[in-house]
């Protein structure tokens, strides 16, 4: 009888899914909330070939090497900055991600954060839960104007775009962007977006989303000078990932009233949270739930086992990030 390949589940999945993996391989899981340690996720993964992880797990060079018989590194996650993939690569360990399947969800909740920023919805929940909505004045909880205003994105890829359709279609707002390439001219014509360069964009966005991978040059490409260039009445909303922004910065910013508000889902030492933000009214603060619907969430897993499972039996994975490894 032939013996199934082992794989590490390093974070509990949907039934069906431990299921489909367990029809394939024998499968060691980690069904607990917190992420294994370190130490710990590199003893479970000697002798695994394959892992099922989260954005929580990090694969570095030094793990690969105390792992060698790792051959698949499969993320249920878009973003993959916690995965070294040149390492990966050196070492013919192939690594997927599950791109398309969380678009519409995470614009749908990042434009949610945009609106709860904009509109102060969190401060005044605060206030009215704290017994302190007494009365009623013109300017009580005043935030800004969503409707036609300008709505800046920052990262213009599948998620941005689902934004810039959200905000042109369902709020009539004007749309500008920046991204490292320009979109082919019939893309910006359907989205009526306006390229700009990113100081640009800052200083002319009403609402900023940020939607951009983390890199290391994307490494707080938010900062005090990008922050000064943005008007007092903007909003700025954080969907993409922490580090992104630099809290310090923000957190003054808001704090002085350099910036009207802010609305983060990520966050640089998550799920430790900067406690300058916390001490602030005028920042919505959520805990990475941007792709967070159940249906988004299996589909998400779905695709990551689909992925290692046509790793590890010989096909062709769907969503590989160094298909070059891949045999011909």
């Amino acid at each position: 009888m032939d013996v199934k390949p082992r794989i590490l589940v390093a974070r509990q999945a949907p039934a069906e899914v431990l299921g489909r993996l367990a029809a394939h391989f024998e499968v060691d899981l980690h069904p607990g909330e917190v992420p294994l340690p370190p130490e710990q996720l590199r003893e479970r993964l000697r002798g695994k070939a394959g892992v099922f992880i989260t954005g929580t797990e990090r694969i570095s060079a030094e793990l690969l090497d105390a792992c060698p018989e790792l051959r698949a590194v499969c993320t249920m996650t878009v973003g993959y900055n916690h995965i070294d993939v040149a390492a990966c690569s050196a070492r013919g360990v192939l690594v997927t991600n599950t791109p398309d399947v969380l678009t519409e969800t995470t614009a749908d909740f990042g434009f949610a954060l945009l609106m709860a920023t904009a509109r102060r919805m969190a401060e005044g929940e605060r206030l009215l839960r704290d017994g302190r909505w007494t009365s009623w004045a013109w300017d009580f909880l005043a935030g800004a104007e969503v409707h036609g205003s300008t709505l800046g994105i920052l990262g213009m890829g599948r998620i941005g775009q689902a934004i810039a359709r959200r905000g042109r279609f369902g709020f009539g707002m004007k749309v500008i962007y920046h991204n490292r390439s320009r979109l082919a001219a019939s893309t910006e014509a359907e989205l009526g977006a306006r390229y700009l360069s990113k100081d640009e964009l800052l200083r002319e966005a009403d609402h900023l989303v940020l939607v951009l991978p983390y890199s290391a040059a994307a490494h707080h490409c938010i900062g005090s000078a990008e922050l000064a260039l943005m008007k007092p009445t903007a909003t700025l909303v954080n969907i993409a990932r922490g580090g992104i922004v630099d809290e310090d910065a923000l957190a003054a910013a808001l704090r002085e009233g350099r910036l009207a508000a802010a609305g983060l889902d990520v966050f640089e030492g998550e799920p430790r949270v900067n406690p300058a933000l916390l001490t602030l009214s005028n920042v919505v603060l959520t805990p990475h739930i941007a792709s967070a619907t159940l249906p988004t969430r299996r589909a998400m897993a779905e695709l990551a086992a689909d992925n290692l499972i046509a790793a590890l039996t010989g096909a062709r994975p769907p969503t590989p990030l160094n298909p070059e490894i891949l045999p011909a």
